[in-house]
C-alpha cells in the first residue's frame, strides 16, 4: 500500500496547522518554564513570548478548526477499533486544549486588571474586566490544564511512534 496515495494523507494547511500549532505550544511551554523571577526583564520577555505563542495558538486553531469542518480528514486507518476509539478521544482532548488553554490565560490576565500585552506588535487586548474571584480559579485551571497536558501530548506522540515502528502503519506519515 503506498504511503503518499492522496486519500491516505492530510492536506497541506492540516499539516502546515498541526505542525505551526506544535511548535508554539512547545514555545509557550518553554517560555513558561524559563521566564525567570518576579519582576525581572527576563520574566516579562518570556512572558510575552508566552502570551504570542499562545494567541498564535488560539487563532490557529480556529483557522484549524474551520479548515477540518471544510475539507475533513482522510479516512482513518484501518485497524484495532479500541486503537481507533482512543485516538479519537486523544484528538478531542487536544481540540479541547488549543481553545480552552490560550482562552483560561487570556481570562486569567484580564481577571487580574491587566490586557494580554503583545509587545512586540504594540497591540493589548482585554475580553473580561478585572474580576478578583474569577482569576484564582482561572490560574489554578490554567495551570492544571498545562500540567495535565504535558501527559496527553506525550502520549500522542508515543502514539504516532508507535504507530509507525511498532505497527508499521501509514498514520505517522499521514501527518509529514
Amino acid at each position: 500500500m503506498s504511503y503518499r496515495r492522496a486519500s491516505d494523507r492530510y492536506k497541506s494547511p492540516a499539516i502546515f496547522f498541526h505542525w505551526a500549532i506544535f511548535l508554539l505550544i512547545a514555545l509557550a511551554y518553554l517560555a513558561i518554564e524559563i521566564r525567570g523571577p518576579k519582576g525581572s526583564d527576563s520574566r516579562a520577555f518570556w512572558s510575552s513570548v508566552h502570551y504570542c505563542a499562545g494567541t498564535l495558538v488560539l487563532g490557529l486553531a480556529v483557522l484549524c478548526l474551520i479548515w477540518r469542518l471544510w475539507a475533513g480528514a482522510p479516512a482513518e486507518v484501518e485497524g484495532n477499533r479500541l486503537l481507533a476509539f482512543l485516538a479519537r478521544a486523544a484528538h478531542l482532548a487536544l481540540y479541547v486544549f488549543i481553545f480552552a488553554q490560550p482562552l483560561l490565560g487570556i481570562l486569567m490576565i484580564n481577571t487580574g486588571g491587566h490586557p494580554v500585552t503583545l509587545a512586540w506588535i504594540n497591540i493589548n487586548y482585554t475580553l473580561v474586566g478585572a474580576d478578583p474571584l474569577a482569576r484564582p480559579f482561572l490560574k489554578t485551571a490554567h495551570e492544571w490544564l498545562g500540567n495535565a497536558f504535558y501527559w496527553v501530548i506525550g502520549a500522542h506522540a508515543l502514539a504516532a511512534i508507535a504507530h509507525h515502528v511498532v505497527l508499521k502503519d501509514r498514520t505517522l506519515r499521514r501527518m509529514v
